[in-house]
């Protein structure tokens, strides 16, 4: 109003009846916008986070930045994505669920916290964990390769038992005689005579963590850990339906985009392919 006026009243007498001080009027913001530069590196860091499905930190944006070749400071990243409150997931508390009846089988710990494997399918470790569908639990039965992180079998249903093991066992998709060794720890539900005699019938050799210690099963600890809190912590499922949809979608998700720190910051899928010399570089 004063500036559409200012040709036909005094500045200083349109301030005072208005009530407004003229250095408001006289005021000029400095310019706040981005360079392009800036801008697209603002625009980079928001869409990696996202398609990260709200689970990377600084570390994993930065190896993705420079992939487009954009070189940005971890602690720059960190200040962008708390001006677009940008929380990771792994800020999240995780519940520790209840211990359940051991498996007794007389098989020995054979792997040996040998986690780090040379060759494809050589080792692939097992465990199963807890997710509400519609207000109960339901469970979910993951198959990691050791040798690319890779989640080569997978199944969900209502009940922690031997079947669902069995059914993830079945969804592997290479010849199951290519596995050599199969770990896990001492939960009732991998001790059945089916599976027994599946891995008997592929050869596939069996080892089995020490009672009541988790560290000789890490790898599929750790891999639950990351399967909760980037995928099953943040779904509402209302059915075993849409739990077994989801958990397609994430595997794919999780062998073909996610990127890993034991993997030189690359995929399970890419790191199938590169001689296992390459996957620490």
């Amino acid at each position: 109003m004063i500036r559409n006026n200012a040709h036909k009243y005094s500045v200083s007498a349109m301030c005072s009846v208005l009530g407004v001080p003229r250095s408001t009027y006289y005021y000029k913001p400095e310019s706040s916008s981005l360079s392009s530069e800036d801008q697209c590196i603002e625009d980079a860091i928001v869409e990696i986070f996202r398609a990260s499905r709200n689970n990377y930190g600084t570390r994993k944006i930065k190896v993705e930045l420079a992939k487009k070749s954009l070189q940005v400071s971890r602690r720059r990243i960190g200040r962008i994505m708390k001006q677009h409150g940008l929380v990771s997931n792994y800020t999240v508390a995780q519940y520790q669920p209840h211990k359940t009846n051991s498996n007794e089988s007389k098989a020995k710990n054979q792997l040996q916290r040998q986690f780090n494997q040379d060759v494809p399918y050589a080792v692939v470790v097992s465990d199963l964990t807890y997710v509400r569908v519609a207000g109960k639990w339901n469970y979910v039965c993951l198959f990691v390769d050791l040798f690319n992180r890779e989640i080569i079998g997978y199944s969900s249903g209502p009940r922690k038992t031997a079947s669902l093991v069995y059914a993830a066992l079945a969804s592997i998709s290479v010849r199951l005689d290519q596995i050599q060794m199969f770990h896990t720890d001492r939960g009732s539900e991998f001790d059945n005579l089916l599976i027994s005699e599946a891995l008997t019938a592929f050869g596939i050799q069996r080892s089995l963590s020490k009672k009541a210690c988790p560290y000789d099963n890490a790898v599929a600890e750790a891999m639950f850990k990351v399967f909760k809190t980037e995928f099953a912590n943040h779904v509402h499922f209302q059915s075993l339906e849409q739990l077994s949809l989801e958990l397609s979608d994430y595997v794919h998700w999780f062998n073909h985009h996610r990127i890993h720190g034991t993997l030189g910051y690359r995929t399970p899928v890419e790191a199938r392919s590169l001689p296992s010399k390459l996957l620490s570089s």
